[in-house]
């Protein structure tokens, strides 16, 4: 090896289509070797990957090459979750089909990620916008609903009068729409809604099997789901003849309640309403607030007085009034609720903005029942007090004495209830998989038949007006009845694109043209071993994938509950920003625009300053982005790679620097320079050599194993230091194919290029990609020596490095010996010696 430089403009690509022409990666289902599926979320093929993607699929890249060269058959598949509103919208900006504007994205982001040198099997490349995808898709969804867990209702929805779209809560912000920022609607219309509240017992169980998912991730899926046992009761109206059903968590504070409120669209809100302007006033106020657990949290206490009153159901001398309320919901509990100010915080607001009663009805101890509240509400527990014959008892006694008598005396009952409701996967857009159902006027709703699959959408669309183009198309929708043959019509609607991703895992384990998996290929792949993506994702992608895997077992379709049997959620790539103000307004700049020394930043463009920002996620709006092309180019896909396994642990935020992607590249050059020297032929052995290479090859197995690949890299480090210091030996030649072969999953091209060098000694291994990872020989990772510390009176002296496991005599011996202790004891006796065997000797006198 003579070459002093390694040169990726010239190696990254050469290996690169080596590996496709051996086609290395493609994953063989019928091999005997144990099976590894290693997956990283798919990416919206917006048309660039970003440095956060690069980050995600090289730590899953690591792990499937390790994999590989441990003797696994190994899944690693890239797909394009290419469905979803950012099409349509440059459908209706840039005058493009979607289509076209998908693949052009998919085949730039395809090429972006070959040049990062990933061992992917892109034999098994999908697109959620192919009808080969959602056809099989569709034909799920129609199984799902002959099985009861697909059904059709009339359901209020945020609408988006821009995107003429339904949005789900979590994309209204402010009461506007995510996307258009246009004030949000309240609508009434016929959904499709998955029964994901069928199994949402199994959800929360199963959370206790996932030992190997993040405990945050498993929290806030349980809060999600939301699991709660209280009681459903009814207040009888006091000046009217309704009741009104409420659930509560805590019935021991039923004398605490100081109001009933109700939801702008509850029968009572909407019966206030018919005979005043001004409650149908604050009804539209609430219907254009937020609707979000989150925002309503946050948003003002707002409520209308309907001047009705309700009895209280344990004292009827009590009267309770009945507001509407802008933080009640209809599609949470009952759409009404107990208020209890004094021990719930947002009741407490709003008792207090209407000047309506705080009672204590818990407290620490009976002492403190006048005690008054300290500006909030206190939502501890302790015992009952300004509760008639509740005082003194605790909680849980109380709660179970309220119960007792709700249901004895007939006006409420203890029941369970859930945050979770059922999915509604109904979105009025084109860019979707059409929704395989047709609606006559005689037969109802109808399923298309199988052999009928896939419904593909139209080509030729107009985007012209906003709305959905599939509802207005000429022909597309009109359709004969599969059932009698009467002129019908398809359903316009789309599925939400959360379920394309909610099956893809599957899809990429068994690819059988006629149905969607073939049942025992899946076996052989499922579960997914490792999943990896943002923690963006713990809820509702992750929620909807265990769902649609426990659904599709529950038809009888697969053998498995859970899709992923370990997760992990990386950091972000961070990096500072540049801006300075113009007018009332910030102007951000690139860091390519920038010039950066010490604390100081100037523009490239006029010398100017700038001001240095916080180091915050990578985002367009600020252009504190990196483009990966850029980088790789200038510094090779190696260098990059390195970057994104070094210095932060993985699943915390990496800061970007350019001196830490030069220090990366000079590590590169610094192992090729290191690969130059090995030397088959030389002759000697150097046992700390042998010792330091079994311990980091042991170890740096154990750290991807644990996708710890910061310490990995810092092994690789200390290592390679030692070897670079050693004298030529046939240790350190060993040592240094060892150190090629650790970072040839983090540095494949690298890691071919000095393979080829050394004249590997079988056909099989002429790629690094196939060779097997380093054998560890366990008689080094014992220490032999050891190192014992010497004590008078308990103080170290001095220490000893001997022989493991030496004779207590000898040791006690070696220790007296020591010039140190001597020079310590100055003549003192000894009274007692104290040999501990293998840790210290403790000199008493």
């Amino acid at each position: 090896m003579n070459d002093t430089k390694f040169d990726p403009s010239q190696a990254d690509g050469r290996w690169q289509r080596a590996w496709d022409e051996a086609q290395c990666f493609a994953a063989d289902s019928n091999s005997d070797k144990p099976k590894s599926f290693v997956l990283e979320m798919f990416p919206y093929p917006s048309g660039r990957i970003h440095i956060g993607h690069v980050r995600n699929y090289t730590m899953g890249d690591v792990l499937a090459r390790y994999r590989r060269m441990r003797g696994h058959e190994v899944l690693h598949p890239m797909g394009w979750d290419a469905f979803g509103m950012p099409a349509e919208n440059a459908a209706m900006e840039k005058g493009v089909h979607p289509g076209g504007w998908t693949r052009d994205n998919i085949a730039n982001m395809k090429a972006q990620l070959k040049r990062l040198g990933f061992a992917l099997d892109w034999s098994r490349e999908l697109a959620t916008c192919e009808p080969e995808y959602y056809g099989h898709e569709q034909a799920l969804f129609a199984d799902l609903y002959a099985a009861g867990l697909v059904y059709r209702k009339e359901s209020t929805v945020n609408w988006d009068p821009v995107d003429q779209t339904v949005l789900a809560n979590e994309q209204v912000i402010d009461g506007k729409g995510w996307r258009s920022g246009a004030e949000v609607e309240k609508r009434k219309l016929a959904q499709w809604f998955l029964k994901i509240t069928d199994f949402a017992d199994e959800l929360l169980e199963g959370l206790g099997e996932l030992k190997n998912w993040p405990d945050k991730v498993r929290l806030m899926q349980e809060n999600w789901i939301g699991k709660s046992q209280g009681m459903q009761f009814h207040f009888k109206g006091g000046n009217f003849d309704e009741q009104i059903e409420v659930y509560t968590t805590r019935p021991d504070t039923i004398f605490g309640a100081s109001f009933v409120a109700v939801a702008a669209d509850h029968p009572i809100a909407q019966a206030a309403a018919s005979t005043s302007s001004e409650a149908q006033a604050f009804i539209d106020l609430c219907k254009a607030g937020g609707t979000t657990a989150a925002e309503l949290e946050t948003a003002e206490k707002l409520g209308y007085d309907t001047g009705l009153k309700v009895v209280h159901p344990l004292d009827e001398s009590i009267r309770l009034p009945v507001y509407i309320a802008n933080f009640v919901l209809m599609d949470y509990g009952t759409g009404a609720v107990m208020g209890v100010p004094g021990h719930d915080q947002r009741d407490f607001e709003f008792a207090t903005k209407y000047e309506l009663p705080i009672t204590r009805v818990v407290a620490k101890d009976t002492a403190e029942a006048k005690a008054p509240f300290a500006g909030e509400a206190e939502a501890g527990d302790g015992v009952i007090v300004n509760s008639q014959f509740l005082d003194g008892l605790d909680v849980e006694s109380a709660i179970e004495r309220v119960i007792d008598l709700a249901e004895k005396q007939g006006w409420g009952e203890g029941k369970t209830v859930w945050r979770l409701r059922d999915w509604g996967v109904s979105r009025q857009r084109y860019w979707g998989t059409p929704i395989p159902f047709i609606h006559c006027d005689a037969c109802g709703v109808v399923p298309v038949p199988k052999d009928q699959l896939p419904v593909t959408l139209p080509e030729d669309v107009d985007f012209a007006t906003p709305g959905n183009p599939l509802e207005r198309h000429a022909t597309w929708k009109h359709v004969d009845c599969p059932k009698c043959g009467a002129k019908a019509q398809r359903e316009t609607d789309t599925l939400d694109t959360f379920v394309n991703s909610s099956w893809y895992f599957l899809r990429f384990a068994s690819q059988p043209s006629d149905k969607p998996f073939d049942r025992d290929e899946l076996a052989k792949w499922l579960p997914v071993e490792q999943y990896i993506g943002g923690i963006e994702h713990a809820i509702l992608h992750l929620l909807y994938a265990r769902f649609w895997t426990r659904a599709l077992k529950h038809i009888g379709l697969i053998d498995v509950d859970e899709p992923f049997a370990s997760l992990f959620t990386q950091g972000m790539v961070t990096h500072e920003t540049y801006s300075r103000k113009e007018g009332d307004r910030a102007v951000f700049f690139s860091p390519n625009e920038i010039t950066r020394e010490s604390d100081k930043a100037t523009l490239k463009a006029d010398g100017s300053a700038v001001e240095i920002g916080r180091v915050i996620k990578m985002s367009k709006s600020k252009k504190n982005t990196v483009d990966p092309d850029e980088i790789v180019a200038k510094y090779g896909a190696d260098a990059v790679r390195w970057f994104m396994l070094s210095d932060s642990p993985p699943e915390r935020d990496l800061p970007w620097s350019e001196a830490g992607i030069e220090g990366c590249w000079r590590f590169v050059q610094r192992l090729w320079r290191l690969f130059e020297q090995y030397d088959a032929g030389v002759s000697g052995e150097d046992k700390d050599i042998d010792r330091a290479a079994a311990k980091t090859v042991k170890a740096v197995a154990d750290d991807i194993e644990a996708l710890s690949f910061n310490k990995a890299v810092a092994r690789i480090y200390e290592l390679t230091g030692a070897v670079e210091k050693a004298k030529p030996s046939a240790s350190r030649s060993s040592a240094i194919r060892d150190i090629l072969l650790l970072v040839s999953p983090m540095m494949p091209h690298l890691g071919e290029e000095a393979w080829s060098k050394m004249q590997p000694e079988t056909d099989d291994d002429a790629l690094v990609a196939n060779a097997a990872w380093p054998e560890a020989d366990e008689s080094l990772l014992v220490d032999d020596e050891v190192t014992i510390a010497i004590q008078i009176k308990g103080k170290l002296r001095d220490t000893l490095t001997v022989a493991k496991g030496l004779p207590k005599d000898e040791v006690e011996a070696l220790a007296l010996a020591s010039e140190k202790v001597q020079r310590s004891l100055d003549g003192a006796e000894i009274r007692k010696v104290i040999v501990v065997p293998d840790r210290l000797v403790n000199l008493v006198i």
